[in-house]
């Protein structure tokens, strides 16, 4: 097992990252809440990881904290939730917010989340009340250092629509939310922070 990653960051472009370690390029999927806080490219980053296999795959997803890695766990062994749902509601809400809508049974907030549904809502509620105990404390990043300046790749609007397709919006209602946040000057991770944060509201 994999238990965390320390390289230089190659690429990013949501919800994916390139990581050099010593020369060994390491594909990785995070969440959302992890993007917001990774350095500029080329500099050092230190993420917890989850390596999943299966027959056709090993996948490795990375985690700026602890937490974030337990809740990945956790969610993963509910029925019906996959390694990409997972990292949708990682993104939609924050790990101490899963925990109290969890805990005041809000299945309300969970179904504005993408992929999820009142069904969905309600078992993740039941299944994860005697789980979240084994969910880590939010703690401190794994570690992010500064860097060098990120070089233009493409239009932020369009990397922003990229990464709220690949977290399970449909590209019409990426497209949608997306155009509500355009400004200019806003980063891609600023346009998918703010269209997250109106989806789920």
């Amino acid at each position: 097992m994999i238990g965390f990653i320390r390289g230089i960051l190659v690429a990013k472009r949501a919800p994916a990252l390139l990581i050099d370690v010593q020369g060994l390029g390491y594909e990785l999927d995070a969440p959302m809440s992890t993007f917001y806080q990774l350095p500029e490219i080329g500099a050092e980053v230190r993420l917890y990881t989850h390596l999943q296999i299966r027959d056709d795959a090993h996948s490795l997803f990375g985690f700026g904290t602890e937490a974030e890695r337990s809740l990945f766990r956790s969610l993963i062994r509910v029925s019906g939730i996959g390694a990409k749902l997972a990292l949708t509601i990682l993104s939609g809400i924050s790990v101490d917010d899963f925990r109290a809508c969890v805990e005041r049974q809000d299945s309300a907030r969970l179904v504005r989340l993408p992929g999820i549904g009142k069904k969905t809502a309600e078992r993740l509620i039941i299944e994860m009340r005697d789980r979240l105990e084994g969910v880590a404390p939010s703690l401190a990043p794994a570690g992010f250092a500064g860097g060098a300046v990120h070089p233009p790749a493409t239009e932020p609007a369009d990397e922003a629509v990229s990464a709220l397709i690949a977290l399970g919006f449909k590209p019409q209602e990426a497209n949608t939310l997306v155009a509500k946040q355009s400004a200019a000057g806003r980063s891609a991770e600023d346009l998918i922070r703010l269209a997250l944060q109106s989806a789920v509201r």
